[in-house]
């Protein structure tokens, strides 16, 4: 039975919030919001603050298009209340926001399962910078808990290490150390059960920073990635098999590298991740012929079969 716009009644398109994403989400909530009117869907966008019960009641919207990125929104606080609230919602539920947004436990359920990703180590306090020192250089230093390539930072050296170490833990309690893998990058987007083709990601910069994510003119975007078929296929189910193992769902992109030996790494998951004019969710599905319009009501309509609570989808 094909979907029609008032199937989905009035949708709440949340965005903003109050993490250091607060910005690009912004953005993404707008574009989100006029993908979804061009369809004729009764939709509106809501800065997302603590009282969001209150105006979902007030407002009668009867389902939620999750564009809130960072904390708060995407690490399972909102999942969580809209659960409770009976309120269906695009994306991952709470177990797969939570453990997605924490790019060491991540790791940690990767590196039980036998799947491929960087050596790490967690960076607690200053004992542990020796610890990290030893996985070798180059490494990559994160705020564990942050997104969109905040509190992220490459160094090559002990002294690189203790600077990046003070400086992610200034804006998260929660930092780790990887072992920086020299290759390719390139990021995988799920929609529903399938990978969308490969982008491989080239910036002048050291690596894909917030400024190559969002500002930078000179980040070129590669689709086709360039590999051969078999090996596209093979980190597509990769990426999907790393997707589903931290119990993300619905949708969302797999970041992973490609060493020069052709052997992949998987680095992180976002689950709700950026839908701007320079995002690569976007780009992935407009390569199979889904536009923008085409993917939000794709994304939105996931919501109509999807349960994460126990809650009955519709």
């Amino acid at each position: 039975m094909s979907v029609q716009a008032s199937d989905f009644g009035r949708v709440a398109v949340l965005m903003g919030g109050w993490s250091a994403e607060r910005e690009v989400s912004l953005v993404s909530g707008r574009a989100v919001l006029e993908g979804l009117r061009s369809r004729g869907v009764d939709a509106e966008g809501i800065d997302f603050d603590r009282d969001l019960l209150q105006v979902l009641r007030a407002g009668g919207y009867q389902r939620v298009f999750n564009v809130v990125h960072g904390r708060g929104g995407e690490d399972g606080q909102l999942q969580g209340l809209l659960d409770i609230a009976g309120i269906p919602y695009t994306g991952s539920g709470v177990l797969g926001s939570a453990l997605s947004m924490d790019k060491y436990r991540t790791k940690l359920v990767w590196q039980a399962l036998g799947l491929p990703t960087p050596a790490f180590a967690a960076l607690d306090d200053e004992q542990d910078l020796a610890r990290a020192a030893a996985l070798g250089f180059p490494l990559m230093v994160k705020a564990a808990l942050e997104g969109s390539s905040i509190g992220v930072y490459r160094v090559d050296d002990e002294a690189g290490l203790r600077e990046a170490w003070q400086a992610a833990a200034a804006c998260d309690s929660h930092v780790m150390a990887e072992r920086c893998i020299l290759g390719s990058e390139y990021t995988a987007s799920i929609l529903g059960e399938r990978a969308l083709p490969l982008i491989r990601l080239e910036t002048p910069r050291e690596f894909y920073d917030y400024e190559a994510k969002y500002q930078a003119d000179d980040t070129r975007y590669h689709i086709p990635c360039g590999l051969e078929p078999a090996e596209e296929q093979a980190l597509q189910g990769l990426s999907l098999q790393a997707f589903a193992a931290v119990g993300a769902g619905g949708w969302g992109r797999v970041d992973l590298m490609r060493d020069e030996t052709g052997q992949p790494w998987l680095i992180e998951v976002n689950t709700v991740p950026g839908m701007t004019d320079h995002s690569l969710v976007p780009m992935a599905a407009q390569a199979v012929g889904i536009d923008f319009s085409e993917l939000v009501w794709q994304i939105l309509a996931q919501t109509l079969e999807v349960c994460h609570g126990g809650q009955q989808a519709g």
